[in-house]
């Protein structure tokens, strides 16, 4: 709770009586950004298909702030049920306000080792899942005359990650597609994605089995290897990607659109 008030610079009220829908929110990013909303005030669908991690997310919500809370299971590569999980998720709570696109990545490996349907799952989770619960949300965002999305993608949008060539792929489309969504849009709803570097989640752990398994490292000569390129020398904290995400969910941001912000510690090269 220390460290989740000391990445909290925002009023405990900047997001009250607004509804957020957080994907993928039973563990890692996605869970810290339902934490930071929550403290912000903000009522909060939390949606995964672990429903007694969602439970149990939805009891320290409670303590946050003073919003409601919400948990919904739900399967995002099941995009046929994503408009009926929407519309349930609107009758308790009204019209969702804040949309976090989020969703976990696929295995890793080069990408000449994939085969065509290796693409269908990953892409269903993340592209056709966001772009369906867009549609969803933008009637009632902008029948309130505000709405924010984001997206939680990768670094890999900015410059391609070694042997994660799926994820490199699929998330330069969702950057993409948020891109040319932010000219459609209308003016009241803001849409941008939030790019995650190295990060202490269960992903970057599973990221880390892969090379370990494909090169014969250890454990600690691949974190070296990661740290090794970050010039603030250790991994972010999930709670810091997710003041971040809550920045551009607030009325203030309304002039950042269709952006994608790194949270990575300087590791990206370019500019």
């Amino acid at each position: 709770m220390d460290l989740l008030n000391e990445h909290f610079p925002y009023s405990t009220s900047a997001l009250a009586g607004k509804h957020a829908m957080v994907c993928g929110a039973s563990q890692g990013i996605g869970e810290a950004t339902a934490k930071m909303l929550a403290k912000a005030g903000a009522n909060v669908t939390v949606c995964a298909r672990n429903g007694a991690a969602l439970n149990a997310l939805c009891e320290t919500l409670a303590e946050l702030g003073t919003g409601r809370h919400q948990a919904l299971m739900v399967d995002l590569e099941d995009t046929e049920s994503l408009p009926g999980a929407f519309a349930s998720a609107q009758e308790t709570f009204g019209p969702v306000h804040l949309l976090i696109n989020n969703a976990g990545g696929p295995p890793g490996g080069p990408l000449l080792n994939n085969e065509v349907d290796d693409f269908e799952a990953p892409f269903k989770r993340h592209l056709h899942a966001a772009h369906t619960l867009v549609k969803a949300a933008v009637p009632g965002m902008e029948a309130e005359g505000f709405g924010r999305i984001v997206q939680i993608i990768s670094t890999s949008v900015k410059e391609p990650i070694p042997n994660i060539g799926l994820s490199n792929t699929l998330r330069g489309a969702m950057a993409s597609w948020a891109k040319s969504l932010s000219n459609e849009l209308p003016p009241c709803i803001t849409i941008n994605n939030v790019l995650p570097g190295f990060t202490d989640t269960d992903r970057l752990g599973s990221l880390s089995a892969s090379i370990q398994e494909r090169t014969g490292k250890s454990a600690e000569d691949v974190r070296e290897g990661w740290l090794s390129q970050v010039p603030i020398r250790r991994l972010i904290d999930p709670l810091e990607t997710a003041s971040a995400i809550a920045f551009l969910c607030l009325p203030a941001s309304g002039g950042i659109r269709g952006v994608s912000l790194a949270v990575d510690g300087g590791r990206l090269r370019s500019i």
